[in-house]
């Protein structure tokens, strides 16, 4: 035999062993949001292929309003589109007793469940089972400028009032230096300005509906929820508002152009982190704000990874959102880029570790937010639903959606508080009554 003949049968051979290699490879798809912590798990999964050389993953990233509306279409139909989706404290519980998601009981021992806080374990389990693991769990608070604070001669207090938000937003607003003094959730959608309202109405007395499923959007309360967001917009919140979500206004804030951003815990590394904030050194935290009756206006959520029961790849999609949601990942982050910046929200551990809360300012008003809410209690009145910033049945994905889209009309300028809230009204009593909930 030649040494060309040996060649090329050596050749042949390790061609035919890459292509058995790549035979064998499962692939999962993967559905997620577009925020920083999902791109940074992205950026970090070289890590995770390295060690499981015989699953590859396939992204895909895609704005939050847009991935619930795929990733809802695609489960309900059992299309098989994704074998890991992105969804939250609000879809989990509905779509596992539907039996669209696999239960996850069977995570290994290493995986340590217990170890998931307590409100964020509930939030993503029926009758006990888990049918998700949380990437990040979050409330929310207020994030400040506290240069803009203390040069306004104010003192934030730790619990501040409505109405001390609206004396800061005051003082601190300076539209011509380009600095405005609050930026709020404007984009319509039901976990994107909803969210914020519902959170913030729960705060003012208000509720989606009374305990006979009659919807409430003609109460005082609401009048006074709406109309209060819209004083503090329209007076000291940035232009173009109504379009602005999570993602943009944490680029506001970063950027310098906010002086106070009530939203979600889990921006707090963001805003602090030198090398994407301009104001890293000049942000200080509160809770968030209340009334006076008893209800303050933060919600509770985790964005987790589950798999959907029409996935053909259980088993390497088990293996991946495991490890994604694991001690040995957060581990990963903190080598990567340091303690602040691992997920939040999520475990007993982080919030015990010395490195963590050293390099976490805000790590305990982060706890404290996500242990006082209250899902099972969410509002100052009974209400026959549970869920803080969202109403959990399934008819609210469609009525959230479609009530954020007056409010975030009336913030344009294109309705007043009064029609706003009127369709609003009118939206969710004709989708209850086609529902069944009422006559």
């Amino acid at each position: 035999m030649t040494s060309m003949t040996r060649a090329l049968l050596g050749a042949t051979a390790l061609c035919a062993c890459g292509l058995a290699a790549a035979a064998q490879q499962t692939t999962i798809t993967i559905a997620t949001v577009n925020n920083g912590d999902m791109i940074r798990m992205q950026g970090l999964s070289d890590v995770f292929t390295e060690a499981h050389p015989d699953i590859a993953l396939e992204w895909v990233t895609l704005e939050e309003n847009v991935l619930r509306q795929n990733v809802t279409t695609d489960i309900a139909t059992g299309g098989g589109q994704y074998d890991v989706i992105t969804i939250g404290t609000y879809e989990v519980p509905i779509w596992g007793r539907q039996g669209w998601l696999v239960p996850l009981d069977d995570l290994p021992a290493d995986y340590d469940v217990d170890d998931l806080l307590p409100p964020i374990r509930a939030g993503l389990s029926v009758d006990g089972t888990l049918y998700a693991v949380p990437f990040y769990g979050e409330s929310s608070f207020v994030m400040y400028r506290t240069d803009l604070m203390e040069a306004a001669g104010l003192q934030m207090p730790e619990a501040p009032t409505w109405d001390f938000i609206r004396e800061a937003a005051a003082a601190m607003n300076n539209p011509e230096a380009g600095v405005h003094g609050i930026c709020l959730r404007g984009k319509p959608g039901w976990g994107e300005n909803m969210a914020f309202l519902t959170a913030m109405a729960n705060s003012f007395g208000a509720r989606w509906f009374d305990e006979n499923w009659q919807p409430q959007f003609d109460s005082e309360a609401w009048a006074n929820t709406i109309n209060f967001y819209l004083d503090l917009m329209n007076n000291y919140g940035p232009p173009g508002a109504s379009a602005n979500g999570f993602n943009e206004n944490l680029t506001l804030f970063q950027q310098g152009k906010c002086g106070m951003w009530i939203d979600a815990t889990v921006a707090a590394s963001f805003v602090t982190d030198p090398n994407n904030s301009t104001v890293a050194d000049k942000v200080g935290f509160a809770l968030a704000p209340d009334n006076g009756l008893g209800k303050r206006g933060n919600w509770l959520w985790a964005w987790s990874l589950a798999i959907p029961a029409s996935s053909d790849a259980v088993d390497a999609a088990k293996t991946f959102i495991a490890w994604a949601t694991s001690k040995d990942y957060t581990e990963l982050v903190a080598e990567r880029e340091g303690w602040a910046n691992v997920p939040p929200g999520t475990r007993t551990s982080l919030y015990e570790n010395p490195a963590y809360l050293e390099a976490a300012p805000f790590a305990q008003m982060t706890l404290d937010a996500i242990n006082s809410a209250d899902p099972n209690a969410p509002t100052v009145d009974p209400v026959p639903y549970t869920g803080v910033q969202f109403v959990a049945i399934p008819e609210f994905q469609g009525i959230g959606t479609s009530v954020g889209q007056e409010f975030a009309a009336a913030l344009a300028g294109q309705k007043t508080a009064e029609e706003a809230l009127a369709a609003a009204q009118e939206i969710a009593t004709r989708e209850m009554r086609a529902a069944g909930y009422i006559q």
